[in-house]
């Protein structure tokens, strides 16, 4: 087992409100209002030979994510592009992930923040494939209601539940937890959307309680390119006896074929397959992301 590297213990720079800083000195305060309150959006992101997919989307998100949260980041789409690419060249990869992050800083401590600062930071780090043989179970809890919670911001207080399933499934000896909603719906893992194969057509589960990811709608239209129906709807869980194929998408995921769901096994049929070596052509043949 490789050993650990902290992750603020390392080399390079990371971009911090407009300037780069040495890896160890990117800080900020204890009473830092997103780290007691959750006051805090960001993105994942992949840079495939120096290029970083679908940039402009996620620097979007992470815009509207923030306005969600009732803050404005400040920086425009376009500048906090050019910020990631800088740092990803100051960095010096080719292959990487991309970590942006929007939060409240310390100038307020208690609930109400208003007048706190919008800090942003942009990190990068070599980081390979997210799962490894995927075998998922039930997950403790489940994605909350949209009159509940921001369900739309790619917020960081929304992964805490996240967090906990995804232990409560490896403790158990699976790589990840399938999470329902709060109807009863399959929704997603705890950080992946889901995608079912059917009869030939793909089946995932409508996205109005959680992300409606960007690799998930380049997974869509990467399909409906091929021909194959895609069926957005809702997917009750004593359904997935009945499926041929199961996979999952996200920017950390990229494609991963899953292979169970407590007791019931899937093969990587054709389907999965064949979106595999598509999304790979998207993302490392440099062509033109619709």
């Amino acid at each position: 087992m490789s050993q650990l590297i902290p992750y603020d213990d390392r080399d390079g720079h990371i971009w911090l409100n407009g300037e780069m800083v040495a890896w160890r000195e990117a800080k900020v305060h204890v009473l830092t209002h997103g780290l007691h309150y959750a006051s805090a959006v960001f993105e994942g992101e992949r840079c495939y030979a120096g290029r970083i997919f679908k940039s402009t989307d996620h620097s979007q998100r992470l815009i509207d994510s923030g306005r969600i949260l009732g803050f404005e980041v400040p920086y425009t789409a376009a500048e906090l592009d050019a910020a990631k690419a800088a740092t990803v060249a100051k960095m010096g990869y080719a292959d990487c992930y991309v970590r942006p992050i929007a939060w409240r800083g310390s100038e307020q401590m208690g609930v109400s923040a208003q007048q706190s600062r919008i800090n942003v930071a942009i990190a990068v780090w070599e980081w390979g494939a997210y799962y490894s043989d995927l075998r998922l179970t039930r997950a403790l809890y489940d994605r909350p209601a949209p009159n509940t919670a921001p369900v739309h911001a790619k917020a960081a207080g929304l992964y805490m539940i996240c967090t906990v399933c995804k232990h409560a499934a490896e403790a158990k000896g699976f790589g990840d937890a399938l999470m329902l909603d709060y109807r009863g719906f399959v929704a997603e893992t705890t950080g992946a959307n889901v995608f079912l194969v059917v009869n030939g057509e793909i089946h995932t589960p409508t996205p109005d309680c959680f992300l409606n990811g960007i690799t998930r709608r380049t997974v869509i239209d990467l399909a409906r390119k091929r021909g194959i129906n895609v069926v957005e709807r809702h997917i009750r869980p004593e359904e997935l006896p009945d499926v041929q194929e199961v996979f999952v998408t996200g920017t950390a995921a990229e494609i991963t074929p899953v292979r169970a769901i407590d007791d019931m096994n899937y093969q990587l049929g054709p389907i999965t397959r064949t979106l595999m070596d598509d999304y790979h052509g998207l993302t490392r043949g440099h062509a033109k992301a619709a």
